[in-house]
């Protein structure tokens, strides 16, 4: 499905976001199945965990150089730490969303495809369905595992970026530099493993998608 009609079409029916139901009503009449639906917010989703990673990194980088800081404009340096902290909230925050919107959508779809399934009367193509839908089903829930294995492993990290900058804001000292410097070791496995999780959950988006769109 063309990307641009897809958003266009959204848009257009967002009026009905408040109710799930109509919502997906409203996309059926305009031609966009829930299955399309689905495709598209995991592939948001995928898209909302590589830059995720990325930010992560960048601010990671960012706890690193300050750590090497050798003089100079502290407060200028508590800014751009506290810069990457919030940014860093700020995609936390998408992930869970994008996670949220996948499981909405997935509920209406499963729910819509065995109410269907019990309308057949020729047994092949029933056991076909059923068959088809279970194994969709296994392939969803190792898909949404997986993502929320990885958006679980954001907030300690938040945590301890929180605390740092915060230690930042109140003690523009060398004592602050200390405190970040002995953190650092954690800060770098925690993203590290984030990083990994990320990954992992990004690949599994990917096959999801290239699933749903070959059946």
């Amino acid at each position: 499905m063309n990307r641009s009609y897809l958003f266009i079409a959204l848009i257009s029916v967002l009026a009905l976001g408040a109710c799930s139901t109509l919502y997906y009503e409203g996309l059926e009449k305009i031609g966009i199945p829930k299955r399309d639906v689905m495709v598209h917010r995991v592939e948001k989703a995928r898209d909302t965990q590589e830059e995720t990673k990325e930010q992560f990194k960048s601010a990671l980088a960012q706890f690193t150089a300050v750590t090497n800081f050798r003089g100079g404009n502290l407060e200028s340096v508590y800014t751009q730490l506290n810069d990457e902290y919030e940014a860093s909230v700020r995609k936390a925050e998408e992930v869970r969303s994008r996670i949220e919107d996948i499981e909405d959508v997935s509920q209406a779809l499963f729910a819509e495809w065995e109410q269907e399934i019990t309308q057949y009367s020729n047994a092949n193509f029933k056991r076909s369905s059923q068959d088809k839908l279970n194994a969709t089903k296994r392939h969803y829930q190792q898909l949404i595992t997986s993502m929320k294995n990885a958006e679980a492993k954001i907030a300690p990290i938040l945590t301890v970026f929180k605390d740092q900058v915060m230690f930042l804001k109140h003690n523009l000292n060398a004592q602050a530099i200390s405190s970040l410097k002995g953190e650092l070791g954690n800060i770098e496995s925690n993203v590290s493993v984030l990083i990994a999780a990320m990954e992992k959950s990004i690949n599994e988006a990917n096959a999801f998608i290239n699933t749903m769109e070959k059946n």
